[in-house]
């Protein structure tokens, strides 16, 4: 198994609803467990599993790819006017896998707005991944332009979140 069989197979077992799951391969060991232990457990038992696993991620993969062209061709649209002008931007992008959250707590304020002036170090958003929140630092100084993702949203490794002005 890859990381991505791995990412997905965490995906689906949080979907499920079951707090634990133990996967056992030839040379392999995965034990996924959710936090919901309140619960009581659900058994599934599958014995062929690695001809299916392989028939299953080539389909679970092809929607996610197909339902980020549609945004990449909508923003290409808008950014072939100006070429030069997306070319002076930085693209800030996630470095993990999870939910994205602009503030730290529901009560507080965003962490940054479009147009405030940030520096390397500030916190720019944090990324829950497995019930852990990942502050997300900028490595640049500049100011944003634009705010690619909503808060409370899922975000995928390598998407584009912030746009920073770098002058």
């Amino acid at each position: 198994m890859d990381i991505k069989e791995i990412q997905n197979l965490i995906k689906f077992v949080a979907k499920s609803g079951a707090s634990e799951v133990k996967l056992e391969m030839d040379d392999i060991k995965i034990t996924i467990k959710t936090g919901s232990e309140d619960k009581e457990p659900t058994y599934l038992q599958q014995m062929p599993m690695q001809g299916q696993m392989q028939q299953a991620m080539p389909q679970q993969q092809q929607a996610p790819a197909a339902a980020q062209e549609a945004p990449k061709a909508a923003a290409g649209d808008s950014q072939e006017s100006s070429p030069d002008e997306s070319s002076k931007y930085i693209t800030v992008k996630s470095p993990i896998i999870g939910t994205l959250y602009r503030k730290s707590s529901p009560d507080k304020p965003v962490f940054v707005e479009v147009g405030d002036s940030i520096k390397v170090g500030d916190v720019l958003c944090v990324i829950e991944a497995m019930k852990l929140f990942n502050e997300i630092e900028s490595e640049v100084s500049g100011k944003i332009i634009k705010v690619l993702v909503d808060d409370s949203s899922p975000v995928e490794f390598d998407q584009p979140l912030f746009l920073v002005d770098p002058s």
